[in-house]
């Protein structure tokens, strides 16, 4: 057994917080599954049409290419540059392997993004030794899973510091910030450095002389308390290497099931903005039935080169058919579009509900067409999203799906 395995009571964290994030992950995935990309300088888009990359690879970035950067400006820093369109799919099929993986160590795992989770291995300290090892094993699972991934891990006692410590080496990085040594590390950290301060959060900090995580101790908690309630209390203590902020690692019953998707700039042929509504009621109309819940309110909104126009909420028949919500798209369109140059369509469910299964089975009014869409719906997730699909979105999108930031490898945030 490891020397490390067995620990003196006085060598156990009292609370031990190991964050994983993978290493330019979506690039990385690229590189291993074509070898011929491998030490290349890649980006990743949204479709080979996409004009914004959304990740590079560490020899992208080596050439000053970064996330949001026009593929244009990435050209002329990079000539070599190669650009490569997203896979949603494979990304989140290596996430869910990756989330499988860390819950042989703990089932006290927080999955904060499709490349990072927070792991609480505090009560398995005795059992399989020091943060610092486990952090070693929980780098070597990854690989192990991944075949060959990388990623940079922190450990320290508390969630914002175990992020920080993550970051400070990149890539495949192991940063180690004890508890009692948290609050000395972050004295001259910047306070926009931590997780969860924004610009708004950090201006109102440095408008009352907080710049670096030090300077907190002279800012009363109760400054802080007043303006953003729990959340500003949890920003003082985080500053000090003591957030108190817990794993989390709940699921609730979602309060809306949505979806949008960006269409080509300047589109006023009302023809495509229908097949992009259709699209997005099929997408809704479908997850809701994956995951047995159907609503009765939708909101339907365009976004136009004036902005967003005031979008509807509709209230109907309890529903999860993709017809009955492409029906409120276009009465939304008769009533509100004049022409407008629309740029991104969004539908979204709210406060969808769990099917009750005794209505479904013999109340139904059209027990035909729940069978009709149980069928369409295995054959779809056997083969492929709209395999068997309404004609018309044979013209949808070729656009590829985007993770949602709330993704998760299991229930209904498992979605693209």
């Amino acid at each position: 057994m490891h020397k490390h395995a067995y620990m003196r009571r006085d060598e156990v964290w009292k609370r031990a917080i190991i964050l994983v994030d993978m290493n330019a992950f979506f690039a990385s995935i690229e590189q291993l599954d074509f070898p011929e990309l491998q030490g290349q300088p890649i980006g990743i888009t949204n479709g080979w049409d996409g004009t914004t990359i959304i990740t590079s690879s560490y020899e992208a970035r080596a050439y000053g290419v970064k996330t949001g950067m026009r593929v244009k400006e990435a050209k002329v820093l990079c000539n070599d540059f190669i650009q490569r369109p997203s896979r949603p799919k494979r990304y989140t099929e290596i996430s869910s392997r990756i989330m499988a993986g860390l819950i042989e160590f703990t089932p006290d795992i927080e999955v904060f993004s499709v490349d990072e989770a927070f792991l609480d291995v505090t009560q398995c300290q005795r059992l399989l030794g020091a943060p610092s090892y486990i952090a070693e094993l929980v780098r070597q699972k990854v690989a192990n899973v991944s075949n060959g991934l990388l990623c940079s891990i922190g450990v320290s006692g508390d969630k914002t510091t175990a992020k920080y410590a993550a970051k400070l080496k990149k890539p495949n990085g192991l940063t180690i910030i004890p508890p009692w040594e948290a609050r000395k590390v972050l004295q001259n950290v910047p306070v926009k450095k931590l997780c969860g301060i924004a610009e708004g959060i950090g201006s109102f900090l440095g408008d009352r002389g907080v710049y670096v995580c030090g300077d907190m101790e002279k800012l009363p908690i109760g400054v802080l308390a007043k303006r953003f309630g729990n959340l500003g209390r949890r920003i003082w203590f985080m500053a000090q290497g003591l957030d108190p902020q817990k794993i989390d690692t709940s699921i609730p019953i979602p309060k809306s099931i949505g979806h949008g998707k960006v269409l080509p700039p300047n589109t006023i042929d009302i023809n495509t903005i229908q097949i992009f509504l259709l699209h997005m009621s099929e997408k809704v109309a479908g997850r809701l039935r994956r995951h047995r819940f159907d609503a009765q309110r939708f909101l339907v909104g365009l976004k136009t080169n004036h902005g967003w126009l005031k979008t509807k909420l509709y209230t109907v028949t309890t529903t999860n058919d993709g017809r009955d919500i492409y029906q409120l798209c276009l009465i939304f369109l008769r009533k509100n579009w004049r022409g407008e140059r629309v740029y991104q369509v969004q539908i979204t469910a709210l406060d969808p509900r769990p099917i009750k299964q005794q209505l479904e089975l013999f109340l139904s009014s059209e027990p035909e067409r729940t069978n009709l869409y149980a069928a369409i719906d295995e054959i779809n997730q056997r083969y492929g999203e709209f395999c068997v699909s309404p004609a018309r979105l044979i013209n949808r999108s070729k656009m590829p799906n985007v993770i949602a930031p709330a993704w998760k490898p299991f229930g209904h945030r498992q979605s693209v």
